[in-house]
């Protein structure tokens, strides 16, 4: 299917308002165009152009609330579900934290559309992915990854003239390349809302060089060490903390921003003064909608770690209200201030480390303190007078992402890291951390 304009979506949004005999009623539209492809064993294995686009209707009566799904826009569909979410709320109990319809809001357009990346096809795709192939080959290694671009719509309304409409593109590669042995591993991440920002070439290079100098990895003992993690592996740990900046979840005593005695922990100083992390849906490397999709309300630039700082906190609109703290849009990106330094820059500057490609399999063993659990892999290297020595062999952690921002020695250039793994679109650089606690060795390579 085409993706649909705002005028074709406008009039599919009047149209569920008209039917409508609801005391309020809330319309969500999306739809998008996803291409794909898959290699493995130095194979393409699977390739694809996947559509799909979908209505949500919710309607309330009074505190009651009801929701319907259709994937169809004749009128006679859109009359049936607007029925039957009417149905569903008058069969529902009521909501004791029902919070009305937003009022008509003005959104701020964002850059989140390129016409590069909606135009990708099938050749474009395979390109990309024979280069890892043919590389990967002519090296005696063996590939594996994911290339995925997407194209998409939202448009939301609701009864009270709320109405935004706006497209979005995407794209985001992944690969592993491994020695025939399998004794050797490199990976590598890329994603971009424009496809200009993207070089398989230089992607593929990297997982490939990973892969031939982590052979023959030797183990080193566990403990506390410098670090240098890349931005793949930082964005994990730090991806997690920032769920916890929840207002309600701070105020109830449920997370590490929770105050002993209750209230939250606000405007206190919990990270290096150097740590600095904000949220702007006008980002031009990671722009998003400028809209909450959940609640309607305009995003805005927010800084949430201000000189090491906890500068702000994410309100729902009911908790917003509770409080009697003005509701924005919680944030769809994640912005970590950096420098200029490449990761290269970084290793020449320590003297002992280790360096860090990806963190996986990442547990949180305990949310008051983020204290998280997980394994390196795909490359770890040992770091010894500004230069990597040797591969070594992965480690099991056991580290909280708040100690982490308090053990800061440098930070890099921020790279852009997005895709369905990460909670938000977020620019993230490397650092170079120490004291980083590794409690034991993995066989994983």
């Amino acid at each position: 299917m085409k993706l649909l304009s705002l005028d074709e979506t406008r009039r599919i949004t009047d149209r569920v308002m008209s039917f409508s005999k609801a005391d309020e009623c809330t319309v969500t539209l999306t739809g998008s165009r996803t291409g794909n492809i898959r290699f493995a064993r130095n194979n393409v294995s699977t390739a694809g152009l996947v559509d799909d686009a979908q209505l949500s209707v919710s309607v309330a009566y009074g505190k009651r609330q009801g929701t319907a799904i259709i994937n169809e826009f004749d009128d006679k569909s859109l009359e049936k579900v607007v029925r039957r979410a009417e149905d569903l709320a008058r069969l529902a109990p009521e909501n004791p934290e029902f919070m009305p319809a937003v009022a008509k809001q003005a959104y701020k357009p964002s850059a989140t559309f390129s016409a590069r990346t909606a135009a990708i096809d099938p050749d474009m795709r395979a390109q990309a992915a024979a280069y890892s192939i043919e590389a990967s080959r002519k090296n005696k290694l063996v590939c594996a990854g994911f290339f995925t671009d997407r194209t998409s719509f939202e448009t939301i309304a609701n009864s009270n003239g709320v109405f935004g409409h706006q497209q979005e593109t995407s794209l985001d590669f992944t690969c592993t390349v491994r020695t025939e042995d399998g004794r050797g591993s490199g990976w590598v991440k890329r994603s971009a809302g424009d496809f200009a920002l993207f070089d398989p070439r230089e992607a593929s290079d990297v997982a490939i060089e990973k892969a031939l100098r982590s052979v023959e990895a030797k183990a080193l003992e566990p403990g506390r060490y410098t670090v240098i993690l890349e931005p793949a592996a930082t964005s994990d740990l730090i991806g997690y903390m920032l769920s916890g900046f929840d207002a309600r979840q701070a105020d109830e005593g449920r997370s590490f921003l929770s105050k002993k005695g209750g209230g939250n922990r606000l405007g206190e100083k919990l990270f290096d003064s150097q740590v600095n992390i904000w949220s702007d849906p006008w980002d031009k490397d990671v722009a998003v909608l400028p809209w909450d999709s959940a609640t309607m309300l305009p995003r805005e630039r927010m800084a949430m770690i201000k000189d090491g700082r906890v500068a702000a906190l994410d309100y729902s609109l009911f908790w917003a209200r509770k409080q009697g703290v003005r509701p924005v849009g919680s944030p769809g990106n994640m912005i970590m201030a950096g420098t200029s330094k490449s990761t290269a820059e970084l290793i020449a500057n320590t003297k002992k480390g280790v360096l860090v490609t990806r963190t996986w399999y990442i547990r949180l063993v305990d949310p008051q303190s983020v204290l998280l659990t997980g394994l390196t892999r795909d490359g770890t290297f040992y770091i010894e007078n500004g230069k990597i020595k040797h591969p070594i062999k992965n480690f099991r952690f056991n580290e909280s992402p708040v100690t982490m921002l308090n053990n800061i020695d440098e930070i890099g250039k921020p790279q852009i890291i997005a895709g369905d793994e990460v909670q938000y679109s977020m620019l993230i650089p490397p650092m170079k951390v120490r004291d980083f606690n590794f409690t034991s060795l993995s066989d994983a390579v």
